[in-house]
């Protein structure tokens, strides 16, 4: 049988292994994101390194998400990176510059190319026909030091598109579809790759779209071939000379299929609280809106703006609705500004943001108590928007604008607009965000605020462990339930020890005092334990409060990683049934912990509270085992042996 996009892309990345389904791998990393959320651990990270230089082709530092300067945090933290970028050679995108994922498919993204990011939403360059992987921050510091990333070998799971979409329905409404079929957990374990005659008639922008939200699959990422559609967007971009297409084989064998015929699609709703939980919004109760938001890295291109402001021009916003937009990049707004479309959003009423992530990760412009925000995101978690009995819907654009001016939940196939629009002939470009690296800055000195705290690191594993339990979690524990995502929160994203104050706060108000009575313990979670964001502060600051092993029925893929990373073990029960059987305040006993890890067999676990004794499973390569036995990956990859040969940086 012939091979996969996904699995000829990962062949001609190949280091270390082999491409055999479940087996872990090493793969060169042609480049790296990262954004000053998750930025800053990830430099400080690469300091303690100590290499002399990047290894990755390209590798880009983005200001996107802390922009609220209300103090001095945010500000130390852009000024360090801004630093460390020029001592690495790193690009470094300056606020205002645009969200990381939108202006880096319009400017870097390639078909073909490897690319890991400190965000769950990399995978929006997948769009290009790029692997594009997120991962957790030390991954990718270890990716820029080292050239490599490791990896298991996915499953693919082919979508296959069928016919065309009607006006007024967005690829957003596609993901939502795919959402619907496979759920929140669907897509774990796979890389889901998308085919078929419905996607000749997709925009890039609107595949990115949908590559953007298969991060609320589970998925390991999602790409699309590079064909004509690449093309036309990468000359539009100027980078004509960066495409090379790219297909499956005729005969590629995938471990899944799932089919959608585009022309029976309908505009498509998330209801409160899960990016899953999916409705036909014509079907949906006529339900009065207070907030709109449209933006974000989901559904902010210059494409999604224009059906925006067709919509609003000659209307105007309800007057009980706060209509906020977001474009993506500074390139895309400026291009709004000199067509008139950014006039015609001014003049519906809408509040326009800067290119920001802004109040799709609670910075900013929460709602109301108790309000119904419509938001063209890809997340809708409780309490995400900065307001924790807020309703949060997910639409797209059209069905965002259509609502704004209504004044309640609208299907936008009932307008009579024409969202005909031409596209440029020549996006061109912005540079005045990004600061180039230049050898002579190699020089520069980093510099390091008050803010910034060391991270933890951790400690080799005790062959015994006894321990509390220190809380147990239900199901679809978010990164944002272990360490909570807000406006006032995300400014000590460098200060670990301010941040373990509210660790679990969605959940307990009570984890931090427990911790540190008990001197650190255990926690139990439900299904798909550290779905979400891929912060890797939902692993640090368990660290940070002696947390020594979760013990869960599944876990989310990028949080299991950070949590080996951080030197945590992540363990699943035998026998999901044993969950109900451990409370919080058991005390837990492993004994011959380092014989059972290194014989690779089934870990026991004693209940002493109970006097009860369950099997736990630590089911993971030698390479995971021996980062939990070093006390973490920073600990292991300073003796790693595998080496990459450095790339020659194409600034």
């Amino acid at each position: 049988m012939g091979k996969s996009l996904t699995y000829k892309i990962l062949a001609n990345n190949l280091l270390e292994g082999e491409l055999r389904q479940g087996s872990e791998i090493a793969v060169r990393v042609n480049q790296t994101l990262t954004q000053d959320s998750t930025g800053t651990m990830v430099y400080l990270q690469l300091e303690a390194m100590n290499v002399d230089r990047i290894k990755t082709d390209l590798s880009v530092a983005y200001i996107d998400h802390n922009m609220l300067q209300a103090g001095f945090e945010n500000a130390d933290d852009h000024e360090f990176i801004k630093t460390i970028a020029q001592k690495y050679g790193i690009i470094f995108s300056k606020p205002g510059g645009g969200i990381c994922h939108q202006v880096h498919l319009e400017r870097f993204a390639k078909p073909g190319a490897i690319m890991i990011g400190s965000d769950s939403h990399t995978p929006t360059c997948g769009g290009l026909g790029s692997l594009a992987i997120g991962a957790g921050g030390l991954d990718v510091a270890v990716g820029m030091a080292k050239g490599y990333y490791y990896m298991s070998v996915p499953k693919v799971y082919n979508v296959i598109l069928h016919g065309d979409l009607k006006p007024f329905v967005n690829g957003k409404d596609i993901i939502l579809k795919v959402l619907q079929h496979l759920s929140v957990k669907g897509g774990v374990g796979y890389v889901m790759e998308y085919s078929g005659d419905g996607i000749e008639h997709l925009s890039v922008t609107d595949r990115a779209t949908i590559c953007n939200m298969g991060a609320e699959l589970g998925a390991t990422t999602s790409i699309f071939p590079s064909d004509v559609r690449t093309y036309e967007y990468l000359n539009r971009q100027g980078r004509a000379n960066d495409y090379h297409p790219m297909q499956p084989d005729i005969d590629a064998e995938y471990d899944a299929v799932l089919e959608i015929d585009l022309n029976m699609l309908t505009p498509l709703t998330a209801l409160p609280h899960m990016p899953d939980n999916v409705i036909d919004i014509a079907s949906a109760t006529k339900v009065k809106v207070d907030q709109v938001a449209i933006g974000s890295c989901t559904n902010s291109s210059y494409s999604d703006m224009m059906k925006v402001a067709a919509i609003l021009k000659n209307n105007q916003v309800h007057p009980d609705v706060s209509l906020v937009i977001s474009p993506g990049s500074s390139n895309v707004l400026r291009l709004l500004a000199e067509n008139g479309a950014l006039a015609d959003m001014i003049k519906a009423g809408a509040r326009i943001l800067e290119s920001a992530c802004g109040p799709c990760i609670g910075m900013g412009q929460a709602p109301k108590s108790g309000a119904v925000s419509l938001r063209s995101f890809n997340r809708n978690f409780k309490g995400r928007s900065g307001t924790m009995d807020a309703q949060v819907y997910l639409v797209s654009p059209e069905t965002a604008a259509a609502s704004a001016v209504a004044g309640y939940l609208s299907d936008p196939t009932e307008l009579t607009v024409e969202l005909n629009f031409s596209e440029p002939e020549s996006y061109g470009r912005v540079d005045t965000y990004f600061i180039f690296p230049t050898p002579s800055a190699m020089s520069t000195q980093v510099v390091m605020g008050p803010n910034i705290k060391p991270f933890p690191i951790g400690a080799p594993i005790a062959d015994k462990i006894e321990k509390s339990v220190l809380l147990k979690t239900g199901d679809n524990v978010t990164t944002d339930d272990i360490v909570p995502s807000n406006a006032k929160l995300l400014p000590f994203r460098s200060n670990i020890p301010y941040l373990s104050t509210f660790c679990f706060g969605t959940l307990s108000n009570t984890f931090k005092a427990k911790a540190e009575a008990n001197q650190g313990g255990f926690v139990i979670g439900g299904e798909n334990y550290g779905q979400g964001s891929s912060r890797e502060h939902a692993a640090l600051v368990p660290l940070y409060l002696g947390v020594r092993a979760v013990i869960a029925k599944s876990f989310a893929r990028i949080h299991r990683s950070n949590l080996i990373n951080a030197g945590i073990l992540p363990l699943v029960f035998s026998d999901p049934k044993d969950y109900d059987l451990i409370d919080t305040d058991d005390v837990l006993v492993f004994d011959g912990l380092l014989d059972a890890m290194k014989a690779q067999q089934d870990i026991t676990v004693v209940n002493k509270t109970k006097n009860k004794t369950y099997t736990v499973l630590f089911t993971a390569s030698g390479r995971e085992r021996d980062v939990i036995l070093s006390g973490g990956y920073l600990n292991y990859s300073k003796n790693n042996p595998l080496e990459v040969t450095p790339c020659i940086p194409s600034h």
